[in-house]
């Protein structure tokens, strides 16, 4: 998966603020000529401004996608008494679409997956909102294209793993994304001026996947709430 530069972590705030006396011994050339106490204001603003910084560069590393993975998948079987069973079709193929991520926060209330997903020239689109995140290092979400929608966008071709040519995901709290990550190295935002085709995918309690793996994914936010 494509990686970007990592912002500063907090430690580097207590750190400026034990180097504070050297900073206030350092005389930059516009303020060579003040007094000591101007000087001491002109560098605790520096002090600040730094300060201010760090800490929005530690706020948006508070959520970080540490991986994305495609899979092709077969619908799952169940075997049940009570009433007639039906065999699923053996060559239909679901793409998923699996993230990991982590949070440095302790809860989080809520949290927006957003994915772009570019498969055989089209960008689909689609997000699953999670509730009752814990912090940690290993969460993950889910995203589904069942394989009605994988036959419409691959022109009834097979699906192929390199048919997915890149994926998207952005982490998103209350309107901001905190980050984003493409599954292969590209530009930033190559998916802005591509047309969009939504409707496609599902999270995995519209699947039958629903009752698998439940304690693998984030609690998804029912619908309607």
């Amino acid at each position: 998966m494509a990686r970007t530069g990592r912002p500063a972590l907090k430690e580097d705030w207590l750190l400026a603020v034990l180097d504070f006396r050297k900073l206030l011994a350092f005389r930059p050339p516009f303020i060579s000529n003040a007094n000591s106490m101007h000087r001491k204001i002109a560098l605790t603003i520096l002090l600040a401004a730094y300060a201010g910084t760090l800490f929005a560069q530690n706020r948006a590393a508070d959520f970080a996608v540490t991986k994305i993975t495609r899979n092709l998948i077969a619908s799952p079987e169940f075997n049940y008494s009570g009433a007639e069973t039906y065999r699923t079709n053996s060559r239909d193929r679901w793409l998923e679409v699996e993230v990991e991520f982590s949070s440095a926060l302790e809860f989080t209330e809520e949290l927006t997956l957003k994915y772009f997903i570019l498969l055989n020239g089209k960008l689909l689109t689609g997000e699953v909102t999670h509730v009752n995140i814990l912090g940690g290092k290993e969460l993950r979400s889910v995203l589904y294209v069942p394989p009605r929608a994988v036959a419409r966008v691959m022109a009834n071709r097979p699906l192929t793993a390199n048919a997915v040519e890149n994926v998207a995901v952005q982490i998103v709290q209350q309107g901001i994304v905190k980050d984003e990550q493409n599954l292969t190295r590209s530009r930033p935002q190559w998916y802005s001026g591509l047309t969009a085709v939504t409707g496609l995918t599902l999270n995995k309690n519209e699947t039958p996947f629903a009752p698998l793996y439940w304690d693998r994914y984030e609690q998804i936010k029912p619908a309607g709430r």
